[in-house]
This record gives structure tokens, sequence and C-alpha cells, in this order.
């Protein structure tokens, strides 16, 4: 993985990384004000010869008392010294719990010894390192002390006495809110990449890029008005939503320029990804940018066109394939612009059959004779096989991709049944981007228009049809008296 690779896995989980570092911080803090106070005092003995020779007997003698001063050190812990501090103190302990309070130590090639005692109670602190320094030297005195008698040749001095510390040795509360973060911080960017390694969930275009080289057409953020209002002509006209589709339309062209069939293939891999809107509204930017389209619902298991264009269903592509009625008689026309809608027709017990079918080949000919694009919606690619049989019969496929929708083995799967069929793929489109985060896909804009009250508001962009068919209205009501049973709505996409 590359650097950005880690930087999009750290803003895609900046949450799960914040609450690990403040869980940390908490633990640390803890860990400092859940522990009472302990108060290090510490008290300094100089060891010295009593000696008042040559400078050679000098020499010896503090050789002699370097030699010695780690002796004195192990004495400290011993009950010798450790005891008279018990007794002259009254403390509640004994000299071997007493011990593990104190500690004593001597640089090399020095004579001074320095002993710290730590306690919860600083005064208590300075008082056993005080009785202790001097019943060291007290013990050393008589330890040393000639067995003839006479005074001790080893004279231990206190240099530093001890006093009362004014702040608590431990915890250290900067020290363990520091550690705590930090520990959070590396638990949260581990968890990070592991959530991100488990996690198989398309995301956005670094997720396909790991599967597929596909060109990417577009990408579509989430808009939470989408689902009461699908359609591009009911958002504002320099919203991210319809320069998403405006871009989209673009860079298809340029994919299909070489293309000699007008024919383009919307499908999906799994239900629920967008393909119906995003095929309704790739229609809608192509006839308004003046070009003459026709939008085939071939989804004959779950159509959805009708719905968003609130247009009938009961005679479209199922009576023109079993030749009831003519295509030209079936086209719908909707908005202002040069857009015919075939819908699916009554849903037939047989959809793959009727898509692959040589009435299905010829029909996609003579629309593409009449018109300047084709766009067809088809079923998803995972559930059922109408879409790789329609597949054949097109100019191109365009994949959409429902961000967090489909996973990638789901993809690897698609696109290996487009593969295996031969199928154009012209590119992907990704839908339900997010706004925000490493993700999201979104564009700057900028309207140049002085007038806006000029153009048509949302409110008024039509919904229905609001031109004339190329036969006459009562030719189409002929052809709906064939189909006129009732057929049930499906679910959604």
């Amino acid at each position: 993985m590359e650097l950005s690779d880690y930087l999009r896995i750290l803003r895609r989980n900046w949450l799960l990384i914040t609450v690990c570092s403040i869980i940390g911080l908490l633990i640390g803090a803890i860990a400092s004000f859940g522990v009472r106070p302990t108060y290090t005092a510490e008290t300094k003995l100089f060891v010295a010869i009593q000696s008042s020779g040559s400078v050679q007997e000098l020499q010896q003698g503090n050789t002699f008392t370097q030699a010695r001063v780690q002796s004195y050190v192990e004495t400290v812990d011993e009950p010798l010294v450790l005891q008279p501090v018990v007794d002259s103190l009254g403390l509640e302990l004994t000299a071997a719990q007493l011990a593990g309070k104190i500690a004593a130590t001597a640089d090399l090639n020095t004579v001074i010894i320095t002993i710290t005692v730590e306690d919860t109670s600083p005064v208590q602190a300075a008082a056993i390192a005080q009785a202790t320094a001097e019943s060291l030297v007290q013990s050393v005195e008589s330890l040393e002390s000639p067995a003839e008698g006479g005074n001790s040749p080893v004279n231990l001095t206190v240099i530093t006495p001890a006093t009362a510390p004014s702040e608590p040795s431990a915890p250290n509360t900067r020290l363990n809110l520091v550690l705590g973060l930090l520990v959070g911080l590396a638990l949260g960017v581990g968890a990070s990449v592991l959530r991100t390694t488990l996690d198989t969930r398309v995301r956005g275009e670094s997720d396909i890029r790991r599967v597929s080289d596909t060109p990417l057409l577009g990408g579509i953020s989430f808009d939470t008005d989408a689902q009461k209002k699908p359609l591009l002509t009911q958002a504002p006209a320099q919203s991210p939503r319809a320069e998403s589709f405006r871009q989209i339309r673009t860079n298809l062209q340029f994919a299909h320029v070489s293309h000699k069939s007008k024919a383009v293939l919307v499908t999906s891999s799994l239900p629920g990804e967008g393909k119906s809107t995003t095929a309704t509204n790739l229609a809608i930017a192509i006839a308004q940018a003046g070009q003459s389209v026709v939008l085939v619902d071939a989804d004959l298991r779950r159509p959805r066109v009708d719905e968003y264009l609130g247009l009938e269903r009961n005679a479209g592509l199922t009576t023109a394939l079993i030749g009831r009625a003519d295509v030209e008689d079936l086209l719908q026309p909707w908005g202002a612009d040069e857009l015919y809608i075939l819908t699916a027709g009554q849903i037939p017990p047989n959809p793959s059959e009727l898509l692959g079918s040589d009435a299905m080949k010829q029909l996609i000919t003579r629309l593409e004779q009449k018109f300047d694009a084709v766009i067809i919606d088809a079923p998803p690619l995972l559930p059922v096989t109408d879409a790789a049989v329609l597949a054949q019969q097109v100019g191109g496929v365009v994949l959409v991709i429902g961000s967090s929708k489909v996973k990638l083995p789901d993809l690897q799967k698609s696109l290996g049944n487009l593969q295996m069929v031969n199928a154009d793929l012209l590119g992907v489109v990704m839908n339900f981007l997010p706004t925000k985060g490493p993700d999201a896909y979104s564009y700057s804009y900028y309207s140049y228009d002085s007038h806006p009250d000029s153009h048509l508001a949302v409110e008024d962009q039509p919904a229905a049809p609001a031109s004339t068919p190329s036969r006459s209205r009562q030719s189409f009501d002929e052809v709906l008296g064939l189909a006129s049973q009732p057929t049930r709505r499906a679910a959604h996409d």
C-alpha cells in the first residue's frame, strides 16, 4: 500500500481512531487520579576515612573507602539498620516491610550514598529517610570499630538532610495521559487497518482500482432528497447532482465515440444500487443536450421507469416483442425535449428468452435508426442473466456501482460475467457517494446566469408527457386496450 492508501484509511476511520484515543486518555486519567499519590524523600551521606597521614596514605584510604561503599549500600536494607528506624518512629511495619520502601544507591568511583524513601505521606517519607541515614551512620561506626577498642576509621556524614517533598513523585499524570493517548492512537490505527483489510465493500474509486482499471465515467453524491425527487429535472440546474449527470453524459459520449451502435446498456451488480434512476437521468441529460433519445425499460422483473416518469406500463417492450403492436406506437414522449420512453409492459414469465430473442435485436436496431441515443435499463447482473444476454446486443455497457452497497467479490463476479459474453464495458458510475470524506465526489461549479428567474423553476419542470408522440394518442390507447389487465407494481430497484 502507498502513503495515499494509508491516508485514505485514516480519513475513513477517523471516528474509530478518535474514540480509541479518547479511551486511551480516559484510561491514563483513571490510572493517574485513581491511584493514591506517592511521595519520595531523599538524603545523601558522605563516606570518609579518618586519617591525617601522608598523601600516599590518603590515596590508599580513598581506594579503601570506595570499595567499602557498596557494602554500606547493601547494609541499608538489613534489620541492623532498619529496626532502630521502626522503633524510633513507632512504625507499624516490620523491618522487611520497611525495606520495600527504601532504596540505596552509590555511583561508581564516588563515596556518596543516596537513600530514597517512598511513602504516601510526604512528612513520613522524609522522617524515614532521615532516620535511616542516622541509623546507617551508627551501624557503620559499630561495624567498623576495631576489636581492641578505639574509634572507627570510617566516618559517615549526612550532607543532604531529608525534607518533605511538596509534589508527589507518582503517579506522573502528564506521562500517563501521553502514554494513554499514544496507546489509544496506535490501537485505533491498527484497528482501522484491520477493519479496512477485512471490509470488502466498495466505497470509492480506490476500491474499484483494486479489481479493475475500468474508466470512471462519473460519481453521484448521496442526496437525501433524491428518494422523493429522483429526476434530474426536479433538481436545480446548477446543483451538484445535475452537474454529475452532465459530466457522465459528456464522458459517455467520449467513451462511445468509436462505436457504430447507439445503444447503451445500464446495469448494476445487485438490486438497490440506483441503476434505474441513473439510466433515466442519463437519458434526460442527453435529451437536454439536444439529441433525440429513447429510454427502454428492459428490466422485465422489477420495472421502475414508468413510476419515476408517471407513465403507463401496461403496453410497452413486451407488447412489441410478442408482436401485438408496433414499437413506434408504444413510445411515450416525456418532457419538452426529444425524449421518448418505452416502458416494460406486462411482466412475462420468460424475461431472459424475450430479451435474447431476434425480435429484441431487431427492435434495438430500429430504435438506433430512429434516435440519436438508445439507453436501456437492464436488470442486475448477479441475480439473473438478463443483462448478460442484452449486453451482446448493444454497443456498450455502463455498470452502476452503489457505494457501500456492493462488495468486491460481487463486483469481480459482475465484471467477469460481462467479460465472459465479450461485452464492451464503457465505464462505471459510482452512486451514493458520500458528500464528505476520502470517497467524496463533488464539483466546483459556477452559474453564469444573471437572470435566474427567467428559467423554468424546479416546480414548473415537466413531470409528465408534454409533447406529441410520433403517432396519434388514439393509436396508443388502442394498444393499451390489448393489454388492459392490471399488473402488480414492482418492488424498489
